[in-house]
Formats: structure tokens, sequence, C-alpha cells
């Protein structure tokens, strides 16, 4: 079943119509709708590039939390051999929302992790929507002490609304989590390249995204707040959520002016979620090249290098 955002419901009428018209002709084999069915499928085309060519900041928080897009498992699962899970912060559970491991990709050993929002309703209830906890930030800097002991680079696959607020999480240092694993980010001596998959929200995201090299699908977002909390903190009315997104600065194109972002990957016509494959592979390309600049550089480079990209962001502000 294909999900149609709120923008994309006069596709739907069309790509409904031709459907309901080759549903017709299966079902009587003298009619002959093929005709008028590829004229609605280049109507439809034809919208599709219309809507895509110049989203708003908005729409393209829609996109980057459209359901059907590829999230973090889809992508282990197609890009990294011999992927062995690691469970567990080793001291109170394992935060299904974020999963990480061992694996290879182009023959290179690196620790992968991410979060994973699920794909229905009942992998979106295990995985708490994407939305971490301590312990799922806890789960994080053990892979990268790991991958530190073990000179592994790091990946990780952003994609979460941001960190779970629950009086739980903050029970359990949800804050202090965050702010350590972001810590973990900028001590480790390997290479760490992030790649935002979909939504990058809030701590929750710069907790696994602080790293030498950050790449950002098309129509994701990277936001120190979500454009609904925003405008309920700035206006007090969560409708005006379209005015935050515009003043967030929130997209891939915005922060790749601002340095926050450093390269931004293509998705394929009407986004990620029309092409899974290929965005997949585009993924994949840029991980494995981002990888590949950073080899021969030894960890005290990498440390610095890091650290640098961070503090020069500030004084570009400042500058601004």
């Amino acid at each position: 079943m294909t999900h149609y955002l709120d923008f994309e419901k006069p596709l739907a009428e069309i790509e409904g119509k031709a459907e309901e018209l080759r549903a017709l002709a299966r079902a009587n084999e003298d009619m002959d709708v093929e005709a008028e069915a590829k004229a609605l499928d280049d109507k439809a085309e034809k919208l599709l590039a219309d809507l895509y060519k110049d989203l708003t900041p908005w729409r393209k928080c829609q996109v980057a939390r459209h359901p059907d897009r590829p999230h973090c498992k889809d992508y282990i699962e197609a890009l990294f051999d011999e992927y062995t899970p690691l469970a567990g912060d080793r001291n109170f559970a394992d935060d299904h929302s974020v999963m990480g491991g061992l694996g290879r990709i182009d023959g290179r050993s690196v620790i992968v992790m991410g979060h994973e929002k699920g794909h229905d309703t009942k992998t979106r209830i295990e995985r708490n929507f994407g939305m971490a906890r301590p312990e799922g930030y806890r789960k994080a800097i053990r892979l990268m002490e790991l991958a530190n002991k073990f000179g592994l680079p790091v990946v990780t696959l952003v994609d979460t609304p941001g960190a779970y607020p629950g009086k739980g999480a903050e029970e359990r240092g949800q804050s202090e989590a965050i702010a350590r694993s972001t810590q973990k980010c900028l001590e480790i001596g390997v290479p760490l390249v992030s790649v935002i998959i979909g939504e990058g929200g809030s701590g929750g995201a710069v907790a696994f995204a602080t790293a030498n090299k950050v790449a950002m699908l098309e129509h994701s977002i990277y936001s120190v707040i979500s454009p609904e909390g925003c405008a309920s903190i700035l206006w007090k009315d969560a409708e005006k959520m379209r005015e935050a997104a515009e003043a967030l600065r929130l997209t891939a194109q915005d922060l790749k002016k601002l340095g926050v972002c450093d390269m931004i990957i293509k998705e394929p016509f009407g986004g990620a979620q029309r092409g899974k494959s290929d965005t997949i592979k585009s993924v994949g390309k840029t991980i494995i090249n981002l990888l590949a600049e950073m080899d021969g550089m030894n960890p005290a480079d990498l440390v610095k290098d890091r650290r640098e990209k961070y503090l020069g962001l500030g004084k570009k502000g400042l500058a601004a």
C-alpha cells in the first residue's frame, strides 16, 4: 500500500484512477484501457516532478518522516556483510530503538549503529519510534569504545525525532547519557562518518552525528528541535510549524551552506520512499568514499579534525 503525504493528494487521485482502469481491464478482457491509463501515468509523473521540484522546508519535514523511507535496519542488511549485532549497555537494559554491531562494508571492518523506527505498528512500538532512552546512548558509547580499542571506523545512521522524553528516561539520566555520547564522538581516535537518513532530531541526533564527516539525504532534516516543538515554545501554537520549519534552516541544503553538513546525497525521483534500493546504494557508496578520504590519518589527527570542525562552526556564526 502506497502512503501519500498531504501535499501528494492530487497525485494519489491520478494514480488511483489509473489503477482503477487497469483493475477494470483485468476483470473484463475485452476492455482496452491502456492508452487512457498511460496518459494518467504521464500526468502523474509530471505532477510528481512539479511537487518535488522545489519543496518547502515543511514539506521536506514530511518527506523525511515518510513511513516508507528505508530505515536503519534496511541499510544495515543491504550494505554491511557479516553483520553481528551487539546488545545492551552493560548497565540497565538493551534499547531496541538503537541497533548496532560489527560489520564489513566494501571489505572494511567497521562498527555500525543507528536509530531504528520500525516499519509497522508492532515494530514501531518495540523500537519506540526511534526515540532512544539513556541505555540506548550508553550502548552507543560502549560500541564507540569498542571501535576505538580495536581501531575500527564508526558509521552512524541517524533517524530519530529526538531522545525519548519519558519520566523513566529522565530518572535514568537522559541528558547526561546524551552528553556522554556526544563527548565520546569527539574523543575516539578512529574515523567517524554519520549519515542523516531521515530525521535528525535535537540532541538525540547530535549524540550520534558529531562526526568527522556528516552526509545528509536530499530530503532529510537536522535540527535542534522539531518544527512543532519550536512553534509551541515561540508562538504557543504547534500549528505554526510551517513558519518554524522555515526559521530553523533544517534542510540539507541550508545545512550544507552553514557547514554543518559536508555533502548531500541525491534521492531518487520523488524521494527515497520511491526508490529504496537506489537510495541504499547511494548511501553505501557515500560511506565508502568518506571513509576512504580518512585513510592514513592517525588518531590524533582524526580527533583534531573533528574538534576543529565543530569549533569552526561557532566561529562562522560569530562572523556572520
